[in-house]
């Protein structure tokens, strides 16, 4: 195959100098017929066959080929990048560089594009934002491993649209409390809250989706966009462009903090670790825009436009509650225990994204730390608070025995309960003991417990005993007379002075 500058020459030969066919093709090497029609066809090119050039990529391209496609049938959320591939190959004995898997990767994804997609539907308008004007907002699911457990979380992903800082927070599902509670931490950690902001058509926001732009609210929502005073803007179906720069945040945060998290005792530990980590991705990262400028630089000009962050919504979500016979309610598969004078009757339960409080008579009456199952085979759990079933033991002492409440008590509270309950009346003896946490302070009951058991006979009398010494407020210390008040001739103490006194009124 003859080159560009070769078929020049040919025609330059030919055409200019007048030389044969014969006597180029001799000069050439090339046949007479191969030079007749480059002469003959003045736009024919040389056309060149397609190079392959020998790649450490070609044993693993059927592979990688095959990962491709799986990935592209899997939700785009689970997809793995790249570099995920990459890393995969390397396992396997890729010894090849990254780049070659990328372009690998972009050709087949572009040609994949191509066969599926018309031109007008990739072409988008770019978006531009001032500081202080719009923050998006998304949900992603990812697993991590929190006490040794994979556990599947939500994690709400905030993204301000000028300065691109990002925040994340976890939960354990996408309901209204988790959601409000999000906005509050992520309007915290900018330092103020955007004119508006740009969300998806979800559940927790939208109850159903209109024409155009017309959406009906969730009256809860509502609340929340209205306490924190800015406009809430709803994307059109199918249309995440329209929160871009969010949706890239999700991906990135999925192959780039998430892939190297370590692992967490609690969610609490999670978010810790979350806050500070977005922290210093602000520091870290430049600005997609403004190239020498951190995140952190543009988000204190952002700050300056922003309002200032108020108290934190009251968001939680109340529920009536039917109380048991057994003193408990239910709630997410669990059960949880209330003070026994409003057993049988209706409470209200108001569920916050980390404890339950049960509300009853305009008064809070309980308080709960909530509690995740997500094994909805088995029973669930059952949360107790011994102190709401004293009243139950003062009509029932014999329940000490074996109530599944009194189990939790204090390690004190349990051997006072063995000793006494060995005793005949043990049982009534040690029900008073337990009332006293009405009447006192616990720490101090606990106390006097204690020093009961050390004496060696307890007993409700020596709890008492111990008790109201505890209880006994501190003697003053005597007053030190100053030098100057002080006599200079202390009176003596003579009881005889009495007798005398005595004597001389007998004697009158």
């Amino acid at each position: 195959m003859i080159d560009v500058a070769l078929v020049s020459v040919i025609r330059r030969w030919h055409l200019r100098e007048g030389v044969s066919i014969r006597e180029v093709a001799r000069r050439t090497g090339l046949s007479r017929n191969t030079v007749r029609k480059y002469l003959s066809n003045p736009g024919l090119e040389p056309s060149y066959p397609v190079r392959k050039s020998p790649s450490k990529l070609d044993d693993y391209e059927e592979l990688l080929t095959n990962w491709l496609f799986q990935e592209s049938r899997r939700h785009r959320k689970q997809r793995r990048t790249v570099k995920r591939l990459y890393r995969d190959l390397v396992v396997l004995g890729y010894t090849g560089s990254y780049d070659r898997v990328a372009a690998f990767a972009r050709q087949w994804r572009e040609a994949q594009q191509e066969a599926k997609l018309q031109a007008s539907k990739r072409t988008y308008v770019p978006l531009e934002f001032a500081p202080g004007e719009a923050f998006q907002f998304d949900w992603s699911e990812e697993w991590q491993p929190i006490n040794g457990v994979r556990t599947k979380l939500q994690v709400a992903h905030f993204k301000l649209s000028y300065s691109r800082a990002p925040y994340l927070r976890a939960y354990l599902t996408q309901t209204h409390e988790m959601l409000f509670d999000a906005h509050y931490h992520a309007f915290s950690a900018f330092g103020g809250i955007p004119e508006r902001g740009i969300y998806d058509n979800m559940k927790t926001a939208v109850d159903k989706v209109g024409r155009g732009k017309q959406r009906q609210v969730n009256k809860r929502f509502y609340a929340m966009v209205s306490h924190y005073l800015y406009d809430a803007e709803f994307c059109n179906p199918a249309a995440g462009w329209e929160k871009g720069q969010v949706e890239k945040a999700v991906r990135d945060a999925r192959q780039g903090l998430w892939y190297d998290a370590p692992t967490f005792k609690s969610l609490q530990e999670l978010n810790h670790w979350l806050h500070n980590r977005c922290i210093e991705l602000w520091q870290e990262t430049a600005h997609p825009e403004f190239k020498v400028r951190s995140l952190a630089e543009c988000l204190e000009d952002e700050r300056a436009q922003m309002m200032p962050v108020p108290a934190a919504f009251d968001g939680f979500i109340e529920t009536n509650k039917r109380v048991t016979s057994t003193c408990l309610i239910s709630h997410e598969h669990n059960r949880y225990s209330v003070p026994a004078s409003f057993a049988n009757r209706n409470v209200s339960l108001r569920v916050y994204p980390e404890r339950l409080v049960i509300v009853a008579e305009a008064q809070v009456v309980a308080e709960h730390v909530r509690v995740f199952s997500r094994d909805k085979q088995g029973p669930g759990k059952t949360i107790y608070d011994w102190r709401h079933y004293l009243s139950v033991v003062q009509r029932k002492p014999g329940s000490l025995r074996n109530g599944a409440p009194f189990s939790q008590l204090p390690e004190s509270f349990k051997r006072l309960q063995t000793i006494l309950l060995r005793r005949p009346g043990g049982d009534r003896e040690m029900a008073d003991i337990l009332a006293l946490v009405l009447l006192h302070d616990e720490h101090l009951l606990e106390r006097a417990i204690s020093e009961a058991l050390a004496i060696g006979e307890p007993s409700k009398a020596h709890v008492l005993n111990c008790l109201s010494r505890l209880e006994q407020p501190q003697r003053p210390q005597p007053l030190r007379t100053p030098p100057a008040l002080k006599l200079v001739t202390e009176p003596l103490a003579d009881t005889a002075r009495y007798d005398q006194l005595r004597r001389a009124r007998h004697e009158i």
